[in-house]
């Protein structure tokens, strides 16, 4: 049986978060940035269904014959659940899955090492959601019975968030101990030339007719600098986003500030906004305004975005309803703390009979971020990038028993792994790119993160 309370006196949800982040599997997918696309903050505890896809498929530890895929449409088939609320979420799962997973999916071979250490997709069905209505600036708990009795899971949590609003929640049970901010060093898995090298290439590919655009990135691997969470809390201060996170996976950390959906489902009604086009923010209001006005009037960047588009309309009419597929808002600039953002919003209903996992398998990985088309754009990513990707540009996010998702682009989004953070940056090639932009701009994507691991 279900319990639900609402609180409308809180602490701030990043603040109670902070005492469960190292709860096994404890995830929080943040909205710190309040604008139309992030209204809610949902965090993830006390996991009763753990589904890992690594070398091999497993459910709670245990190795299961199933395909993912298989596995997952039955149980959402058979543990279908209505939300009688209108909370995005009261029963469902959390987690992510990476741009290797949609590799595999596609067909296309690597010809790298795997990457190690973090599974291709991980899904968590929780017991416990915290929910945060920022609009309406309360406080929602969910205890589904899963790990022990709804009522007194409820109650617990609820003392708990009392002590925290009273400065006397306990000490925690860990340490934290906080390396010195600065103190990072910063290795690319390209030169500098190299990288150049590979936008030419790509753009000869484009000019041979073999693609017409390609997103092109580089991984930096950082060494030092601050602990996963503190990173997490900087990040989201400095450089809020509406589908930020922060998964706690033991052996990893993931630590993301994305700006861009990949896609939300709700009651049928799909939705996917790709970025294509970025400018840095000014140091003047003057600078600031003609920066995000050159955005506005680039040609280069508004034709990136129409391939884009037009590859998303595709993906989303393998699973639409005919007809239904319409782009419901073309070339909207977004701002954000460092950037700005080219966007287009494009709409659907899903068929009768298809359900989320349908959805990813005819739209995963997002377009913005392989190019078009899709499977060979995968290809020369593989030919040309010195890596597998991994987790970056791949998606987080939730799905819920009553059939509704809402999944991100992995993007200024960095790994915490053994000890170092891993990054990737990129931005699209077209046959207008200019390398050396092209070049700087994945730096500019990249200082927001950089300066949460490492800054003052």
């Amino acid at each position: 049986m279900r319990t639900i309370r609402v609180i409308e006196k809180y602490p701030p949800l990043c603040q109670i978060f902070e005492q469960y982040e190292k709860e096994p599997m404890a995830v929080f997918l943040d909205s710190s940035l309040e604008n139309h696309l992030g209204r809610y903050s949902i965090v993830g505890l006390f996991p009763y269904l753990s589904l890992i896809k690594g070398e091999t498929f497993t459910v709670n530890g245990r190795e299961c014959g199933k395909s993912f895929e298989a596995y997952v449409k039955e149980y959402l088939e058979n543990h279908r659940e209505e939300n009688p609320t209108e909370l995005p979420i009261v029963s469902g799962a959390i987690g992510y899955f990476s741009y290797d997973y949609g590799m595999e999916k596609e067909g296309v071979k690597s010809r790298h090492e795997k990457h190690d250490g973090i599974p291709q997709c991980i899904l968590c069905f929780y017991d416990v959601f915290l929910v945060e209505d920022l609009r309406e600036h309360k406080l929602y708990v969910v205890a589904n019975g899963m790990c022990g009795d709804s009522l007194e899971m409820a109650d617990r949590i609820l003392r708990q968030i009392a002590e925290i609003s009273d400065g006397i929640f306990p000490e925690k049970r860990w340490a934290e101990k906080q390396t010195a901010p600065g103190a990072i060093s910063v290795e690319a898995n390209f030169e500098k030339e190299e990288y150049l090298q590979a936008v030419k290439d790509t753009i000869s590919h484009i000019t041979e007719g073999d693609i017409y655009i390609m997103n092109m990135t580089q991984r930096l691997k950082v060494f030092g600098g601050r602990l996963p969470w503190q990173v997490f809390k900087r990040l989201r201060k400095d450089n809020p986003s509406p589908f930020g996170g922060y998964f706690q996976y033991g052996d990893f950390q993931v630590v993301c500030a994305s700006p861009e959906r990949f896609i939300q489902m709700k009651k049928g009604h799909v939705i996917t906004r790709p970025i294509k086009g970025t400018r840095k923010r000014g140091r003047t209001r003057a600078e600031d305004e003609a920066l995000r006005q050159e955005l506005l009037e680039s040609e280069k960047d508004k034709s990136e975005l129409l391939m884009i588009v037009d590859l998303e309309r595709n993906d989303l009419n393998r699973v639409c309803v005919p007809g239904s597929v319409q782009v419901t808002e073309l070339f909207a600039v977004e701002t954000y703390a460092t950037v700005f953002h080219l966007v287009a919003t494009v709409e659907g209903e899903l068929e009768q009979g298809k359900n989320v996992m349908d959805l990813i398998e005819a739209a995963f990985p997002g377009g913005s971020i392989t190019g078009a088309p899709k499977l060979r754009a995968m290809e020369v990513i593989d030919e040309l990038e010195h890596g597998r990707r991994g987790l970056y540009t791949g998606s987080m996010g939730y799905l819920t028993l009553d059939g509704d998702c809402d999944f991100n682009i992995v993007i200024r989004t960095a790994l915490c792994l053994e000890g170092s953070y891993e990054l990737g940056v990129g931005g699209g090639i077209t046959c207008e790119s200019e390398l050396e932009f092209e070049y700087e701009e994945t730096f500019q994507k990249a200082k927001a993160v950089l300066e949460a691991i490492g800054g003052e």
